[in-house]
């Protein structure tokens, strides 16, 4: 019996992956071409690549709006993790303390803005910041990308909470802290790895989103509304080098990521 399924078992973990490698290859090899193209001296895309450069590496640095609009990127990232940290933590801290119906309400409804489509959200915010005769600006952006990602940090964060062990807590009370004393010392130890998480990934979700920023940026672009509107004329090197270069971005932000993560469950 051991005879026949032996060879079954080689070829379903054979089959298994030919299928992984097959996906992996459809999603990460158009990002090998895109980083290769990106390196080429000429600005018409053809393969093979004759002739390698870092001529339009340094053209992007020259760039004057191209800076502006990272700057602006890293602007609106930055403001959106202080935002959604400051707002879904304590969120997630409220929502561990409710039982019932209520929780499951008040859970659905905060994970609205990841299920409704983010052109909805965006046209939706335009047309109240509309009636309500506010400006666009970095500002408006700011508030709309914060209010989509904030589920990322309240889910993440409640997860941790509910392995946190609630008698901690009640005895750092019953010692004499408070409130402070004792989120500090005992509640956030248990969730640092879970706010840093998803503090890196809303910055990286940021400062790569398009749709809500498309209906809320005013005159000030941020980097995928620039490189949006190079596309027009069509795709060039400098695109390439501008995407490799937020691509290593996103890959150094989860490297960072892990290795906090890691330090931190070693303490």
């Amino acid at each position: 019996m051991s005879g026949p399924r032996a060879p079954r078992s080689r070829a379903g973990h054979v089959a298994f992956g030919g299928a992984a490698a097959a996906i992996f290859a459809f999603l990460y090899l158009p990002l090998v071409v895109l980083v290769a193209f990106s390196f080429q001296e000429s600005r018409i895309l053809s393969w093979p690549i004759e002739a390698w450069s870092l001529h339009w590496y340094r053209l992007l640095f020259q760039d004057r709006e191209m800076l502006e609009a990272v700057i602006n990127s890293l602007i609106v990232a930055s403001s959106c993790v202080a935002i959604t940290t400051l707002i879904g933590v304590p969120l997630a801290l409220g929502l561990r303390r409710l039982r019932g119906r209520l929780a499951n309400g008040f859970e659905r409804a905060l994970l609205l803005p990841l299920i409704v489509p983010q052109l909805i959200t965006g046209l939706a915010l335009l047309i109240i910041l509309h009636r309500l005769g506010i400006g666009l600006s970095l500002l408006t952006v700011i508030l709309g990308q914060s209010l989509v990602w904030v589920p990322i940090v309240v889910t993440q964060v409640l997860a941790r909470l509910q392995r946190v062990n609630p008698n901690l807590e009640q005895a750092s009370m019953d010692l004499g802290g408070n409130r402070l004393q004792t989120f500090f010392l005992i509640t956030l130890p248990g969730i640092r790895t879970a706010v840093i998480g998803s503090a890196l990934l809303v910055f990286t979700l940021s400062f790569d989103e398009l749709p809500v920023t498309f209906f809320l940026t005013g005159s000030r672009n941020t980097l995928p509304m620039h490189i949006w509107s190079m596309l027009r004329i069509g795709i060039t090197p400098e695109i390439n080098a501008i995407a490799t270069l937020t691509v290593g971005l996103s890959v150094v932000l989860i490297i960072v990521g892990i290795r906090l993560l890691t330090r931190t469950r070693g303490r």
